[in-house]
Parts: structure tokens; C-alpha cells; sequence
């Protein structure tokens, strides 16, 4: 008996672990903002994309990260940022006219995350374009 719950409980764990698209949703402070196991958040809003990129750029600044790299293609716009440990990936796709998708990846070195600043990003520019900064 105990060796068939072990093998229920591996093959558990082994289906959880191989799922890519396993996420968990962060409730309260945050706001609703996901992030997915890896430790990217993500987070869509009701907003043109051209005052998504404004009030992300402004939520950087505030947040004193400096912006490296802004590259547009098609419906995304991709922004590399950076402080003196992290370095941030910004994807925003244009989901429709009026809604954007946010997606937020800091990573310290190549392996670590840092999600509280990938969500904190996320919830700067919200307040900025809801007009609570």
C-alpha cells in the first residue's frame, strides 16, 4: 500500500513539474498580477499600448531602472532595462486597440528571479495610468 502512494505521489510531482504552462495567481497587494513558475509576471490591461509604454516608462524612472534597449515589432514592443543587479525584459503586445499585455522577466545573473520587482513594475505602470502615482 505505502508503495503504490509513493508512486502516485512521484508521478504527482513529475506531471506538476513537466507542465509549461503551470502558473500561480498572486492575490491582495499585488493586485491580481500572475506570474508563472519561472517567476515572470504578467498581467493584462485595459489600455492602448502607446499609454502602456508611456506609463511603463515612467514607472522605471520612478523606480530609479534605467532603460537599455527599446526594439517595436509588429504588435509588441520589447524594453531591456537594468540596475546594478538585475536585468529586466519588458514585453508589451498589443492585444487589441484597447488592451495590453504586460509580461516581465528580472533576472539576476542568468538563473535568478526576482519577482517582487517583475510585479512591482507591473503595478507602477498601473498606478501611473490609473492616475494613483
Amino acid at each position: 500500500m505505502l508503495r503504490k502512494a509513493g508512486i502516485f505521489y512521484l508521478m504527482l510531482c513529475m506531471v506538476c513539474l513537466s507542465s509549461g504552462c503551470a502558473s500561480l495567481l498572486i492575490t491582495g497587494a499585488s493586485g491580481g498580477v500572475a506570474y508563472t513558475y519561472t517567476n515572470i509576471a504578467y498581467k493584462t490591461v485595459c489600455y492602448p499600448v502607446d499609454k502602456v509604454v508611456s506609463a511603463m516608462n515612467r514607472a522605471l524612472k520612478k523606480m530609479g531602472i534605467r532603460e537599455v534597449e527599446h526594439t517595436k515589432e509588429n504588435n509588441e514592443i520589447a524594453i531591456k532595462a537594468a540596475t546594478t543587479s538585475l536585468t529586466i525584459y519588458i514585453d508589451l503586445e498589443k492585444i487589441t486597440a484597447k488592451s495590453t499585455k504586460i509580461v516581465v522577466d528580472a533576472r539576476k545573473k542568468v538563473v535568478l528571479k526576482d519577482k517582487a520587482t517583475a510585479m512591482e513594475i507591473i503595478e507602477q505602470t498601473i498606478r501611473i495610468l490609473e492616475g494613483r502615482s
